[in-house]
């Protein structure tokens, strides 16, 4: 894996999560298999919003929201210990590239059009979902771009990947309280929009500081 490709993460960096890539490393677990659970987690995170749908109220619709929160996490998790297991683990692979990144772009499009589908009954709430998938894809490939004309890649935000999902896990959780008192995701249709217009934003810096970088070649 080329370190340049790996997004700077403070948690890289905590004696939790090297002990947790070493132990996983020392059983033989494969960073690619670490990857596609991401994958799953982010599947069951969208498939919790969604079948969250119409459930403000009950606490099913609650449980459900926290749940789609903490599978969010679980998939940051993987996130952060695949390139552990990888390059500090030294069980990196010839196609470590692909699992590094792809998996994010579906866990990411999983849980954002999830989240469109819980928010269904709010005005444009589906669109709202499916507008912050492509954004999110937008980012990602801005960054790609910037590797592809030989540049670093710009993880910069303000909507980076981990921001996105801070952002609707903070939605999940506000929006289980509001389902305490039978009252429609509100807090998770503002996470989203505030993840579509700073994915906006961030692609907009990227794409301006890789132009930046190649006049200054």
């Amino acid at each position: 894996m080329n370190p340049g490709s790996r997004r700077p993460l403070k948690t890289r960096e905590r004696r939790w999560a090297r002990a947790l890539a070493a132990w996983l490393a020392a059983r033989g677990v494969a960073p690619n298999a670490v990857s596609i659970a991401s994958v799953v987690f982010g599947a069951l995170a969208g498939g919790c919003l969604s079948l969250s749908f119409g459930r403000s109220g009950e606490t099913s619709g609650m449980i459900l929201l926290v749940a789609a929160a903490g599978f969010i996490q679980l998939r940051l998790l993987c996130n952060l210990l695949d390139g552990l297991i990888a390059v500090e683990g030294g069980l990196g692979s010839p196609v470590g590239e692909i699992y590094n990144d792809l998996p994010d772009r579906i866990a990411d499009i999983l849980i954002l059009v999830g989240a469109g589908l819980a928010l269904r009954m709010l005005p444009y709430g589906m669109p709202l979902g499916w507008v912050a998938a492509v954004l999110a894809l937008l980012t990602a490939y801005v960054r790609v771009l910037g590797g592809a004309v030989g540049l670093p890649q710009d993880f910069s935000g303000p909507m980076a990947k981990q921001h996105r999902m801070f952002a609707v896990t903070v939605g999940c959780l506000g929006a289980a309280v509001e389902s305490l008192f039978g009252r429609p995701p509100r807090l998770l249709y503002l996470a989203l929009a505030v993840v579509a217009l700073g994915s906006v934003v961030t692609a907009v810096r990227r794409t301006a500081r890789i132009a930046s970088a190649l006049r200054a070649r």
